[in-house]
């Protein structure tokens, strides 16, 4: 009974390290807003051409073998638009391609997502965007949120939550870090006295917890992405859900009230409503309404669902 009592303490003496020491520098969270549309207006449309060109974003897509059909349905949807789109699996499926993480601890296949994207395609993509099968995100929002933010920088960016004295981007709304951001998360990846494979050693804490922790010491802090309204543009609902909510809390403002305009992400989709969300942000216009939006992320090649 004492040797698990001395375990318990040693682990939470460990989290609470985690949660005040070490840090490289002081950080106060902020929100980072979208940019304003005016000031995208000032660009020069060869300027526009080329932040266009430069923006690239690396999709990650965590998997296993029972999440088959959203993982059909997120393969022939939104990931066209990544410049570049990967499904991590749990184990070697035959049906999809996949890579192959060989466990089915989420934290261990977020680590070695991770650590391949960032070997394999650090010179190539400045952008590293992670999500679930249960999520949609429409890429170009994603694009336009960023486009003011330096990737040399150590961006770390969602929908954040705080637990304690940790504060953390879910994985529900989907993660996006930076190539620096990526690159000081690499270099502690073999260092388990800050970054380790398990998390307590009685408890364990959820994948998008622990990444918090490792990036917490390598200087990175999360920081919640909102519109030029402070509305977030990460959900962790889907559109369905947060329109009920906002009948229930704002019946006067329903569609002001339920979801900003320039979403990134939406969560809790089934295969049919990722289908539905398609036809909707891709396929339907409203006759007579025009939308002559200052820059234009055209979706890579072989992208032929839009």
């Amino acid at each position: 009974m004492l040797g698990s009592i001395f375990c318990a303490l040693i682990t939470m003496l460990g989290h609470i390290r985690i949660g005040h020491g070490n840090r490289m520098h002081h950080h106060e969270h902020h929100h980072l807003q979208a940019p304003n549309k005016e000031d995208i207006l000032k660009i020069s449309e060869d300027e526009r051409m080329e932040l266009s060109k430069s923006f690239r974003v690396y999709c990650i897509i965590l998997v296993k073998p029972k999440d088959v059909s959203l993982w059909a349905a997120v393969k022939e949807t939104w990931t066209k638009h990544c410049d570049k789109a990967e499904f991590f699996s749990s184990e070697n499926v035959k049906v999809f391609e996949s890579i192959n993480m060989d466990t089915n601890d989420m934290w261990l296949m977020m680590r070695k997502a991770y650590k391949y994207a960032f070997d394999k395609y650090r010179d190539q993509y400045n952008w590293f965007f992670l999500a679930r099968p249960t999520t949609f995100a429409i890429i170009e929002n994603l694009k336009y949120f960023l486009l003011k933010k330096d990737p040399s920088q150590p961006f770390y960016l969602g929908h954040t939550i705080k637990s304690g004295d940790l504060e953390y981007v879910g994985i529900e709304g989907g993660i996006v870090l930076s190539v620096e951001s990526m690159k000081r998360l690499n270099s502690l990846l073999n260092i388990p006295e800050k970054c380790p494979e398990q998390g307590g050693m009685i408890w364990k804490i959820s994948e998008d917890k622990q990444l918090a922790v490792c990036l917490k010491y390598a200087g990175v802090f999360a920081e919640n992405a909102e519109d030029a309204d402070g509305k977030d543009v990460f959900n962790t609902k889907s559109v369905g859900l947060s329109i009920k909510e906002a009948m229930t809390y704002h019946p006067n403002q329903v569609v002001e009230g339920c979801c900003s305009d320039m979403a990134v992400t939406f969560n809790g989709l089934t295969p049919n409503q990722m289908h539905v969300m398609m036809y909707g942000v891709y396929r339907l216009r409203a006759f007579g309404h025009i939308f002559n939006d200052a820059l234009v992320f055209l979706p890579p090649n072989g992208s032929d669902n839009d």
